[in-house]
């Protein structure tokens, strides 16, 4: 099981994802996860995956095209698997409401339940809050050029 999610601007969704963070640090993930199954004995043709997320929890314009990290993220998993060879058996991609996986590991089972919007609101509400105060002290610490004449 991994998880991966991006932490910078340089992705959009008409971008090629092998030229982009999100492919980059999807990739990563991937490999890693990969990689560590194989030395631990798994044989590749015997690999299967499931993917859960993708949502768009925050109420962003969603035709923006830097707004899409959900949709970038579910469009990668789709094209790194089929890529692959790795034959996705379940999956619940997309929508607005955020997921809390439990995965078991006796079974594979993958138990998924859906977070409505609420508390995401919340920490849209404070990030933004704290994002303007953020702004507003580094306009308060920006020294006056000085003038030489």
């Amino acid at each position: 099981m991994n998880h991966f999610l991006l932490a910078n601007r340089r992705y959009a969704r008409d971008m090629r994802l092998c030229l982009t963070e999100a492919g980059k640090y999807g990739i990563h993930a991937m490999e890693l996860v990969i990689n560590g199954m194989l030395k631990r004995g798994a044989r590749r043709e015997n690999l299967r995956a499931k993917a859960f997320g993708g949502a768009s929890v925050l109420n962003l314009r969603p035709r923006d095209n830097f707004n899409c990290v959900g949709e970038v993220n579910g469009r990668f998993i789709l094209e790194f698997l089929k890529t692959d060879g790795i034959p996705l058996v379940a999956s619940d991609l997309g929508g607005n409401a955020g997921r809390v996986i439990y995965f078991s590991s006796d079974d594979f089972s993958v138990y998924v339940r859906k977070v409505g919007k609420t508390g995401a609101q919340r920490v849209v509400r404070k990030e933004k809050s704290l994002w303007r105060r953020s702004i507003e002290q580094a306009d308060l610490n920006v020294p006056e050029p000085e003038i030489w004449t």
